[in-house]
């Protein structure tokens, strides 16, 4: 099992909290970019702390919008069943968001989701930083772009470092890999159903990891 070095310059900092509950409380007054204006509530992380494991994914999706909570909807039952078939328990697991608040545009009735920028990434960062210096996680598995950019730099591509141990100044080692949604996403059954196992593939290394 082999490491790469491959840490942006730390230039954003965590608050210094002295609990998960007190970063939460702070978190749902957050004005830092316009996100806010239009989502419905902060969507902080949830979890044990400490935690062995940290899943960073990229943004609440309408259902976490709705609930307060991450990874409740359709990518959160992927990830729920992935996990299972992985061997790892979701309630061990601290999981959590790049962003915390919904970015979305109308389409009719529905909320489409839109990607966060560069800008609204870099405002989250400080949160994400907190819930890394509190969980202390010895594995963080990005999910998704968005995740992947706000610790590791816009440079590093998931295509080109997907199942690598990269190390980091944020925990021992993070893991790459796609987004739940983009699972979802696929264009037919046959294609889902390959994306799905390769991803659980991702998690059972992360488990193997965990157990060295």
């Amino acid at each position: 099992m082999s490491f790469e070095q491959n840490s942006p310059a730390d230039s954003v900092r965590g608050f210094g909290f002295a609990d998960i509950h007190q970063a939460k409380i702070a978190a749902e007054n957050c004005k830092s970019c316009p996100l806010w204006k239009r989502a419905t509530q902060t969507v902080f992380g949830e979890g044990p702390v400490p935690a062995q494991l940290m899943l960073v994914g990229e943004q609440p999706g309408h259902h976490e919008d709705v609930s307060g909570r991450p990874f409740v909807g359709p990518a959160g039952k992927l990830l729920d069943s992935a996990l299972d078939k992985a061997g790892v328990d979701r309630a061990s697991v601290y999981v959590t968001n790049a962003v915390k608040h919904f970015k979305w545009e109308p389409l009719g009735k529905r909320r489409l989701h839109k990607r966060p920028s560069a800008r609204e990434i870099e405002a989250c960062r400080p949160w994400l930083l907190s819930e890394l210096e509190l969980v202390k996680p010895r594995l963080v598995i990005c999910m998704g772009a968005t995740a992947v950019t706000s610790l590791l730099g816009k440079e590093v591509r998931i295509t080109a470092n997907r199942g690598k141990f990269l190390e980091s100044n944020f925990a021992p080692a993070i893991l790459v890999t796609v987004h739940p949604s983009a699972i979802l996403r696929a264009q037919d059954d046959k294609t889902r159903s390959s994306e799905f196992e390769r991803f659980v593939e991702d998690l059972r290394e992360a488990a193997s990891f965990l157990r060295a």
